[in-house]
C-alpha cells in the first residue's frame, strides 16, 4: 500500500493506493473517532474537526479538516494497526 499524505487548506489528505480496502480506512476513521485508537494523541485528535472518507478499494482518499500538521498525520499512520 502506498500513502502519500499532502497539506491542504483546511487540514491534510491523505491518498491510499495499490493494496488498500476502503472497509480499512473506514474501519480506522470510526476507531480514530471513538477513541479506539492509539495513534495519534489526544492532542492531535482534538485539532481534527472533520473526517472524509472517498474513493474505492485501491484507490482511496482520506481527508481530515483541522489545524493539524502533515508530520502528526504522517506519524500517527506510521503507528496504525489496522493499515499494517
Amino acid at each position: 500500500m502506498k500513502k502519500e499524505v499532502h497539506a491542504t487548506g483546511n487540514g491534510v489528505k491523505i491518498a491510499f493506493s495499490g493494496e488498500v480496502k476502503k472497509e480499512n480506512i473506514v474501519k480506522m476513521v470510526e476507531n480514530c473517532a471513538t477513541g479506539a485508537c492509539e495513534c495519534m494523541s489526544d492532542k492531535t485528535k482534538e485539532k481534527i474537526r472533520d473526517m472524509q472518507v472517498r474513493g474505492e478499494d485501491g484507490a482511496v482518499e482520506l481527508e481530515l479538516t483541522g489545524d493539524v500538521a502533515k508530520e502528526e498525520i504522517e506519524a500517527a499512520l506510521k503507528r496504525s494497526k489496522v493499515l499494517k
